[in-house]
């Protein structure tokens, strides 16, 4: 097998020398450029597999190398004038890693090491792309439709970098396994992946659960607690509906972000970390940093690299892919062979999905309880099989609970309202932190 190809651009011509006889060792075809034009004479003549280049060079911005570029190289900037604005905008725009002159050879072999790994993964995400236009599949995830290819080319695209992610999406779009998805792709895939919802945990004791606590800081503290960051160093950590974190641990959440290194409550040593951050919000981030929810500060050191989900109505193509999927689950682990009817996939694909992915899920497993051989459409809940989507009755069997009665509405009251929690919320006279809180435990959240 050929080694792969790099290209290393810098106007600096001893460096460049030294630059090349050390990628070379690393086992890397190498080239050379000192400006942009030879630079892009040399991609021409044989497009790299990596880009090394300076920002700064005598005929323009090395970034430029970016524009228009067929082929889809990793790419390392090198520069003497580091700046946090610099590093942000390198990430935007898809860099793989950020060096700074004068150059750490310890740290360029490590980066070399793990692009020869991204190589190899961008092998894997380009079968598994390929596997999509076939069965609709993308590791985890689920779907042919247009809006999720996209999504599944910015998976691609982010997860072989280091770049922080926020996704945003409805609940119940699946914003968790998209993450999920993120670091299966990454070279962290064997280190962990754990997921948080900040919304979840009680504000006095989110700060212990992130960063840790020593033994003694506080009343019943009788061992020494580690945070997620902790037990997640090489990984990375998942922070589900993060605008719910409490504005005072923002600030501390910015500095870890920032530091790589975490404090313990009632520590004094502060604790080197490695670790990948996603995180996702059901809310638009910047109404949140609007209404004093969200540290515009912290949304921006987040917000690298944003990946929105679409609804469920809004890729309809994909809900009998996504039914049968689930079907296929339930039939496996109960040994049996039932099978949705073609009325039953009608049904559910004129339904409007306020739950999105996670609702149809338990449709398809209330369905496949209640049925037999043939799952149609008198079995499907009563709040899919009455309205579909356009009608706004409800119809309530005798002996109905009254938790699944109240579900029911407030879910059909959302259909209604097209997903509009303040206007369902407001219908059902209800708090929207109460609706919040329903729809949590309808997801099977605490």
């Amino acid at each position: 097998m050929a080694p792969p190809r790099a290209l290393i651009v810098d106007d600096d011509l001893e460096l460049l020398q030294v630059l090349t006889e050390f990628v070379k060792r690393e086992g890397f075809a190498v080239t050379g450029a000192s400006t942009l034009s030879q630079a892009r004479e040399e991609i021409a003549a044989s497009p790299p597999d990596i880009l090394l280049v300076d920002i700064h060079l005598p005929d323009g911005n090395g970034l430029d190398l970016l524009d228009g570029l067929e082929a889809d190289p990793e790419v390392v900037l090198i520069t003497g004038n580091a700046s946090v604005e610099t590093a942000v905008d390198a990430l935007r725009r898809g860099l793989t890693d950020y060096l700074t002159k004068p150059v750490d050879f310890a740290r360029l072999k490590m980066a070399l090491a793990n692009l020869a790994r991204t190589l190899e993964m961008k092998g894997e995400i380009g079968t598994l792309r390929g596997e999509l236009r076939k069965l609709g599949r993308f590791g985890p995830l689920i779907g042919a439709s247009p809006p999720m290819q996209k999504v599944y080319d910015l998976i691609g695209r982010v997860a072989r970098t280091d770049a922080s992610v926020l996704i945003t999406g409805e609940t119940g779009t699946g914003k968790e396994v998209v993450a999920q998805t993120i670091h299966q792709m990454s070279r962290r895939a064997r280190e962990p992946f754990l997921p948080l919802n900040c919304g979840a945990v009680s504000p006095t004791l989110i700060e212990s659960e992130l960063f840790g606590h020593e033994r003694g800081s506080f009343t019943g503290a009788d061992r020494i607690h580690k945070g997620y960051f902790e037990r997640t160093n090489r990984g990375t950590l998942f922070l589900d509906e993060i605008t719910e974190t409490p504005l005072e641990l923002q600030v501390k959440l910015l500095r870890v972000l920032e530091t790589s290194a975490v404090l313990r409550v009632g520590g004094t040593d502060a604790l080197h970390v490695d670790v990948r951050v996603i995180a996702a919000t059901n809310r638009s981030p910047e109404q949140a940093v609007a209404a004093g929810k969200l540290r515009e500060d912290l949304l921006y050191r987040l917000n690298v690299f944003p990946i929105h989900l679409p609804t469920l109505w809004g890729r309809r193509e994909d809900v009998e892919l996504l039914a049968q999927h689930f079907l296929d689950g339930l039939n496996q682990k109960e040994g049996t062979a039932k099978e949705l009817t073609q009325a039953a996939l009608e049904r559910l694909r004129s339904h409007r999905w306020p739950g999105n992915v996670r609702e149809l899920r338990n449709v398809v497993q209330r369905a496949f309880i209640m049925a037999e051989e043939h799952i149609g459409v008198d079995v499907l809940p009563l709040g899919v099989t009455e309205g579909g989507g356009g009608e706004s009755g409800l119809h309530l069997r005798v002996g109905t609970s009254v938790a699944e009665a109240e579900r029911r509405l407030i879910l059909a009251t959302l259909e209604h309202f097209e997903g509009d929690k303040k206007k369902a919320s407001d219908i059902l006279k209800i708090s929207l932190k109460t609706l919040y809180n329903r729809l949590n435990q309808y997801r099977g959240g605490p």
